[in-house]
């Protein structure tokens, strides 16, 4: 659990930065978009507002959730997957499930620094001239004081589902074919020592594909999570830095979202967060579906996949340092137990 939670801790830090510009390019409320392409995108972010506030922003959130979050889900994976095949169970579908549940239990530490860390990226520094993102937070705790008092304890929980949808099909792909790939090399080397490279390759592979493989619901869950409630927008106009054209189609969302039910804390969801025409629909924060079909109607196939270059970068890098960091700490913690059964993986 320890050297889980050292390798994804390291792994979400090395790699903080380009998870920015993903963030930027798939919840960009500009229209046309900003950011384009990666390169473009990060030195546009590193010149406009540098690395602390700028590439680097919300990252005290991310470390909050990250250590916690992995250490539950190292745990609850090993223990789930050694359950289960100690029971019989086919090893593909074991290291499926595994999976699932072990981001099942780990969701509810990480969801709300996800949640932080998401709405601090896509706004940069603070007063940010360059970007207008709909929200404009002092620090991270100043960002949790106020989402709590403005839209309640609940709105650091917004876009569970869309998060539960996206995280949990990505750990259960990643991890089965993380096992699958150590297994193929483990034959064809014929050792169960398959090297450093090997290793690198396998978490690598196993992460990007997985990322790539689920980008679509990544799209929807950012969007959902810094979407602004837009009633809150014009009762609350110290959170975000609007235009004047902003504001004026603002005041026709407000209409919709009065009559609407407050106990579904509609949200929207577009295919150009707070830049979209008066009669887009509003919708309930959790319809991952509906809001599959809505981007996919107004932006197409290439609206599914915004950021899909730097998701499947940054889930390579992460993937890798955090599988390959943890298999060898698990090696070197067994140097002090050396009567005891060693851990692994695979």
């Amino acid at each position: 659990m320890l050297a889980g939670g050292i390798g994804g801790t390291s792994g979400d830090l090395l790699m903080h930065s380009l998870d920015t510009v993903k963030t930027r390019q798939q919840g960009d409320p500009h229209y046309p978009p900003k950011y384009g392409s990666m390169s473009s995108s990060y030195a546009t972010i590193f010149r406009q507002e540098g690395l602390r506030r700028g590439l680097y922003g919300g990252v005290e959130a991310a470390m909050l959730g990250s250590f916690p979050g992995t250490v539950i889900f190292f745990g609850t994976y090993e223990w789930s997957k050694r359950n289960m095949l100690d029971r019989g169970l086919n090893p593909s579908l074991t290291y499926l499930t595994a999976g699932f549940v072990a981001d099942f239990a780990a969701s509810i530490v990480y969801v709300p620094s996800e949640v932080l860390k998401t709405r601090l990226q896509l706004q940069g520094r603070y007063n940010n001239p360059y970007f207008n993102s709909g929200y404009n937070y002092r620090s991270t705790w100043d960002a949790c004081k106020t989402i709590a008092r403005q839209e309640g304890f609940g709105a650091l929980y917004s876009g569970y589902k869309a998060t539960i949808f996206r995280d949990l099909p990505f750990s259960a792909l990643q991890f089965a074919f993380y096992e699958q790939e150590q297994r193929l090399a483990k034959e064809w080397v014929n050792s169960s020592e398959i090297g450093l490279g090997l290793e690198v390759a396998t978490a690598a592979s196993a992460g990007g594909l997985a990322g790539v493989l689920t980008c679509p619901l990544d799209v929807v869950k950012t969007r959902t999570q810094t979407q602004v409630n837009p009633e809150e927008a014009q009762t609350q106009p110290s959170r975000s830095f609007q235009p004047e054209s902003s504001k004026s189609m603002s005041k026709g969302h407000s209409a919709k979202a009065r009559s609407a039910d407050p106990a579904l804390q509609a949200r929207l969801m577009h295919s150009g967060p707070r830049t979209v025409q008066v009669h887009a629909p509003v919708l309930d924060a959790s319809s991952v579906f509906t809001g599959l079909k809505l981007i996919y109607k107004t932006e197409g196939i290439a609206g599914w996949f915004r950021g899909v270059g730097p998701r499947f970068v940054w889930t390579s890098v992460q993937s890798g340092t955090m599988l390959v960091l943890y298999q060898y700490l698990l090696k070197q913690m067994q140097h002090f137990r050396p009567d005891s059964e060693g851990a692994s993986v695979v």
